[in-house]
């Protein structure tokens, strides 16, 4: 798993290419979202399948970054991750109950129409009506339960590695 802003040397990991780019983009909201990303990288790892992950949430994130294109670390996250989602062949996107995740909502309207997005938003999620709006008009599955979304994540890694 790369997280933000590292960037991938194919020369170190010479068996990952081809392999299916994923982008772990949803709630990170400190202290509110559980590491999610983690239980998902576990879970591609035990499978065995070959996949490059994309995490966004930093272990050295400085709240008080200014929210500006001006500020150096802040645009280069930002940066960071929306060059990642583009060139993902899957973004697995989880809205984390509990959380706002703003960030996670503009990236769902975003690539909505991009045919690449697995979208887990359970029960208490503060906006999953808008979610489930955006889903069914541009026929995207919408996952309840985060294993549910997971086990659909391998499979279509497993299509990427056939």
């Amino acid at each position: 798993m790369f997280k933000a802003p590292q960037e991938v040397d194919m020369t170190k990991y010479p068996k990952l290419n081809g392999a299916p780019q994923i982008f772990l983009a949803g709630s990170i909201e400190m202290g509110k979202a559980v590491d999610w990303q983690h239980t998902v990288y576990n879970k591609v790892v035990d499978s065995k399948e070959r996949a490059i992950l994309y995490n966004p949430r930093r272990d050295d994130w400085d709240s008080s970054w200014k929210q500006s294109i001006d500020d150096p670390q802040f645009n280069a996250q930002v940066s960071w991750e929306l060059d990642k989602l583009d060139i993902s062949d899957i973004i697995f996107l989880y809205f984390s109950p509990g959380t706002k995740s703003p960030i996670s909502l503009l990236e769902l309207g975003l690539h909505a129409k991009d045919n690449k997005l697995i979208v887990c938003c359970p029960e208490g999620f503060w906006r999953k009506g808008n979610v489930e709006m955006v889903c069914d008009r541009y026929a995207i599955e919408l996952h309840t339960d985060l294993n549910d979304a997971m086990d659909v994540l391998l499979t279509d890694i497993k299509y990427f590695n056939v």
